[in-house]
């Protein structure tokens, strides 16, 4: 309450009203989608890039706005992404969406490019935009429990779906991979168009069976974070309560975003994913994957200048910052069956993925002790972290682990652990899979 000079009490401004979606006061944020539900009514909603984005753009960042403030979907599930994802998967599901609007987000999804042009700004910034002081500095000693949280992810999962009458293949495949892809849009959509290509099904169906796995994958990588918590205080000489090892201090290069910066970024994402494309037809590796190692290639060896690395790095937060809710909005509509993701449910299912993160836990804190970190931090970063949900992930897996100055090690596991799995899942599908 506030007073006037007469000492009358008023009620003070709605705090709802000062709430933002988008960046955007509330009132006009509604006001904009009146104009888009008007649009839809009156079928005189554009086709092609503008109607199609402006519908992802509006109900995701809705949804994303919804789902970041939902107690249990904000705190296990992944937040705004889930409910994205999941909520217009969900209205496709009940046909509360008109068919000429869905029919339009898919043909913009698939055929007009979005999904390549939002993976591409993310590879590319991603790589490009750490600083390689961090790659040079941790890399090599970081490297080994990264790929054994990977291994152990695998046995683990191979294991317990032997004993559950699950295949092998399929746990490594559909259930194990897709955790350790460091969430959506760096893990899941990009392996579900590897495994287009690699394994004959449309992309659709294995975003409906990759998804569960990565939404129950978070929830068990933030109840062991806590676990593990709770065991270093237990046991004190397992964990440097919070640091990674003696002597590390690593951080993150974050440059100003500039206009000439975007354009440049954006330029180079574009080339670098051509790039990818044109190797894509010589070599027998996905061009997602060949794209990775291009990139990283310039990184390591400093072949990049670093305007370009931070013009990318600037694309890449603002491709993320404005348009990932739209873009899982998107996934929701083209590529997520509701039905399948139902039908993919079931006690075996869930057991198979606690394996999973349990299993790069265990891997990555047993070989972190031997190359020299503390194995509940080790345990945390290049497992836990690897199984999570990407960004959003982190942050929850690292708050119930009371440990959030562990972030770069996390973000290493997520940014460069994500573009592993892509190469790994590029390399060993075909050999033993297809």
């Amino acid at each position: 309450m506030s007073r006037t000079d007469a000492g009358i009490a008023l009620p003070q401004t709605s705090s709802l009203l000062s709430q933002r979606i988008f960046n955007l006061p509330l009132p006009l944020f509604f006001i904009a989608l009146a104009v888009m539900v008007a649009a839809i009514a009156t079928d005189t909603l554009p086709t092609g890039m503008i109607g199609a984005l402006l519908v992802m753009m509006l109900l995701g960042e809705l949804m994303g706005f919804v789902g970041d403030r939902l107690p249990i979907i904000r705190t296990y599930l992944g937040g705004g992404a889930i409910l994205a994802l999941f909520g217009s998967a969900t209205l496709v599901y009940l046909g509360w969406l008109p068919t000429p609007v869905v029919n339009d987000i898919a043909t913009f999804m698939k055929g007009g490019g979005f999904l390549d042009f939002y993976i591409a700004a993310l590879i590319t910034g991603s790589i490009l935009g750490m600083n390689s002081k961090v790659l040079v500095k941790v890399g090599s000693r970081y490297a080994l429990p990264l790929l054994c949280s990977v291994l152990f992810a695998a046995l683990f999962a191979m294991l317990v779906g032997s004993l559950l009458g699950f295949s092998a293949q399929d746990a490594v495949v559909v259930i194990a991979m897709p955790i350790m892809g460091g969430g959506m849009g760096a893990g899941a959509v990009p392996m579900s168009q590897i495994y287009e290509q690699l394994l004959g099904q449309p992309a659709s169906y294995y975003i409906s069976i990759l998804v569960p796995a990565l939404a129950l994958g978070n929830v068990f990588a933030i109840i062991i974070a806590g676990l593990l918590n709770g065991l270093g205080k237990r046991f004190p000489s397992l964990t440097g309560n919070g640091q990674m090892m003696p002597g590390v201090d690593v951080s993150e290069k974050d440059t100003p975003i500039t206009l000439p910066g975007l354009g440049v970024g954006l330029a180079a994402a574009l080339t670098f994913f051509v790039a990818g494309q044109i190797l894509g037809a010589f070599l027998p590796l996905h061009p997602y994957a060949l794209m990775i190692v291009l990139v990283a290639a310039l990184k390591v060896t400093h072949l990049m200048p670093e305007s370009i690395s931070d013009a990318a790095s600037q694309w890449f937060r603002f491709v993320a910052r404005n348009w990932t809710f739209a873009l899982l909005f998107g996934i929701g509509i083209a590529f997520t069956d509701l039905g399948q993701v139902i039908d993919a449910m079931s006690l075996t299912y869930v057991l198979i993925v606690f394996a999973v993160v349990a299993g790069a836990a265990f891997g990555a804190g047993l070989v972190g002790r031997l190359v020299g970190f503390y194995p509940i931090e080790s345990a945390i970063t290049a497992g836990l972290c690897m199984a999570n949900m990407g960004g959003t992930g982190d942050v929850a897996v690292l708050s119930a682990a009371r440990r959030m100055s562990l972030m770069p090690f996390a973000q290493i596991s997520s940014r460069l652990g994500g573009a592993l799995i892509l190469l790994i899942s590029s390399v060993v599908v075909p050999m033993f899979f297809v």
